[in-house]
């Protein structure tokens, strides 16, 4: 099977909050929108939202970001903190070194979306 795009769907009600937060906040850019469906990309990532109350919304899981995070994988989450607050957003999880070898922050997105921003460390010995 030869994929020709492949992305998450967040089923929320939020799907136009959620497009101004990821444009805003993480710098993608709106490549399709109409009244039901967002659909994003930035730096060969995408992602889509959609309103729940289209009839070709999937049934179950429940939407808002149940069970559900992204992650962002970034060179320096140092510099892309001090770029997120630039743009007037606080992370919600702050920058933590982590015992299992990670740099990262966290926020969450207007549909309950949990997103972590994260740089590989070296793992301790």
């Amino acid at each position: 099977m030869q994929f020709v795009d492949r992305y998450p769907i967040i089923v929320t009600d939020a799907f136009p909050a959620c497009r101004d937060f990821w444009v805003r906040h993480f710098g993608f850019n709106l490549v399709f929108e109409n009244d039901w469906f967002v659909y994003l990309q930035a730096d060969g990532a995408s992602i889509a939202f959609m309103s729940p109350a289209h009839p070709s919304s999937p049934p179950g899981p429940e939407p808002y970001g149940a069970g559900i995070s992204m992650e962002l994988e970034v060179a320096d989450a140092t510099a892309a903190l001090a770029e997120l607050r630039a743009t007037g957003r606080e992370p919600d999880y702050p920058l933590t070194d982590e015992a299992f070898g990670q740099r990262r922050f966290s926020v969450k997105d207007p549909s309950g979306l949990w997103v972590n921003i994260v740089q590989q460390l070296a793992m301790p010995a």
